[in-house]
């Protein structure tokens, strides 16, 4: 398994980065936040976990080992691919997490894109005592991104597993409300992310 992946940061998309480690390029799907804290050109640290399926493997990297073993752990429920897993800690920090769990906060669990409220209720009852307990955290920044990140955003979705057309639906629907400037790439996913719970991927 690999656990950690430090070296030169190469790219940095919206859902991933590019990690040059011992002379391999490694690309590492992350969340928004996440990436914010890396930098093109600088030595950039990332916790990993490696999801092995039958068609691929995927590396998922935090910036913190309690993000990595969030992660973990929230795979571990019924019905919780890496995908939904990175959406949940997209959307809340792992104390966020903890709390919504530790208070049976059925509709903060649903403001995750693919969980209904049988996927919050069960996420509460597989997770009761997972988590340990929430001591505060503060949220990220989000990582700023070029004018017109719509597109991108679209993108972004449609790899989180939603179709194309409720992607871009979601996206349109925030920028014309101002929830988020269309300059800020991170702004505009997390939006996008709100409008979204509740519809079904795929």
């Amino acid at each position: 398994m690999i656990a950690l992946v430090r070296g030169e940061v190469c790219s940095i998309g919206l859902d991933h980065a590019v990690v040059i480690a011992g002379g391999v390029g490694y690309r590492v799907l992350a969340t928004p936040a996440t990436l914010a804290g890396l930098r093109l050109g600088v030595e950039g640290t990332l916790h990993t976990t490696l999801v092995v399926r039958e068609d691929s493997q995927t590396l998922f990297g935090f910036a913190e080992t309690d993000e990595r073993d969030i992660f973990d752990v929230l795979m571990t429920v019924s019905g919780v691919g890496p995908r939904l897993a990175l959406a949940a800690l997209a959307v809340h920090t792992p104390d966020g997490l903890r709390r919504a769990v530790a208070g049976e906060d059925l509709a903060a669990l649903q403001r995750v894109p693919g969980i209904g409220r049988k996927g919050a209720q069960r996420m509460v009852l597989e997770l009761a005592g997972k988590l340990g307990v929430a001591v505060g955290s503060v949220e990220a920044p989000a990582p700023a991104a070029p004018t017109g990140a719509g597109p991108d955003v679209v993108e972004a979705l449609v790899g989180l597993g939603w179709n194309a057309r409720a992607a871009d639906a979601a996206v349109a629907a925030v920028l014309e409300r101002g929830e988020a400037p269309d300059g800020d790439a991170a702004a505009v996913l997390r939006a996008a992310l709100r409008e979204l719970a509740g519809v079904p991927r795929g």
